[in-house]
C-alpha cells in the first residue's frame, strides 16, 4: 500500500465525510436500521451515533485499517455491540441470511466490483431484510453526465477509486433488489459530484 493510500487518503476521507450537510442523510438512513446491521465501508464510523435502539449489533467492514482504528475509537462512545472487519464488500465473511439490515453511505462509488458487493449484500440479508443507502452518482442531465464521465478517470486516482458516474438505483435493481423508496436530487456543491440517491431496497426472492 502506498504512502498516499495508507496515510493521506484516510485523512482526506475523514475530512470530506465530516461535512455538516451530510448529517441529515446519515440521520435518516442509520435511524431506519433495525436488528443485526452490516455497514459496508464503515470508514471512520461517522454513522455510529445515528443508529437507534432497535439495532442490536453493528458489524462494520472496510479495507482501510487506519479508518477502522478511528471507527473503533468512535464505537467506544456510541455502541456497545460493535464488530469490525478489515476486508472487502466483494467477499463478506458472514453466513448467508444472517443480517437484518445492510447500510451503505457513500460507499458504492469506490468498490471496484460493485455488482459483486451488491450480490454479497443480498446473500447475507435475511428474508425480509433491507438495504438502506445514500450514495452520490450519475446525474440525469446529459451535460452533467458529460463532465462526470470525463472527470471520473482522474478523480478515481486521487479519491480512492471513487466513480462519479455510477447509476446507483440501476445497479441496485440489476443485482437482485427491488427499490421501495427512492429520493434523488442535488446536494449543495459541484453538480458532477453531488447528485444523491437515498432510499431503501428489499432483496427479491
Amino acid at each position: 500500500m502506498s504512502f498516499y493510500q495508507d496515510r493521506i487518503l484516510p485523512w482526506l476521507t475523514q475530512l470530506a465525510m465530516r461535512q455538516a450537510q451530510l448529517v441529515p442523510y446519515r440521520t435518516r438512513v442509520a435511524s431506519a436500521a433495525t436488528g443485526r446491521v452490516l455497514e459496508l465501508g464503515i470508514g471512520p464510523g461517522l454513522n455510529l451515533g445515528f443508529y437507534g435502539p432497535s439495532v442490536t449489533q453493528i458489524i462494520g467492514i472496510d479495507p482501510s485499517p487506519k479508518l477502522l482504528e478511528v471507527a473503533r475509537n468512535a464505537g467506544r462512545q456510541h455502541v456497545s455491540r460493535l464488530d469490525l472487519i478489515e476486508g472487502s464488500a466483494e467477499a463478506i465473511p458472514l453466513e448467508s441470511s444472517s443480517v437484518d439490515t445492510v447500510v451503505t453511505t457513500w460507499t458504492m462509488c469506490s468498490i471496484p466490483n460493485v455488482n459483486r458487493a451488491l450480490s454479497e449484500a443480498r446473500r447475507i440479508l435475511k428474508p425480509g431484510g433491507q438495504l438502506l443507502f445514500v450514495e452520490h452518482g450519475r446525474a440525469p442531465e446529459p451535460s452533467v453526465q458529460w463532465w462526470q464521465d470525463r472527470l471520473t478517470p482522474p478523480w478515481k486516482v486521487i479519491a480512492g477509486g471513487c466513480h462519479l458516474n455510477r447509476a446507483i438505483a440501476d445497479l441496485i435493481r440489476t443485482n437482485g433488489f427491488a427499490v421501495q423508496d427512492l429520493n434523488v436530487g442535488y446536494m449543495r456543491g459541484p453538480k458532477p459530484m453531488t447528485f444523491m440517491y437515498e432510499g431503501r431496497a428489499l432483496p427479491r426472492s
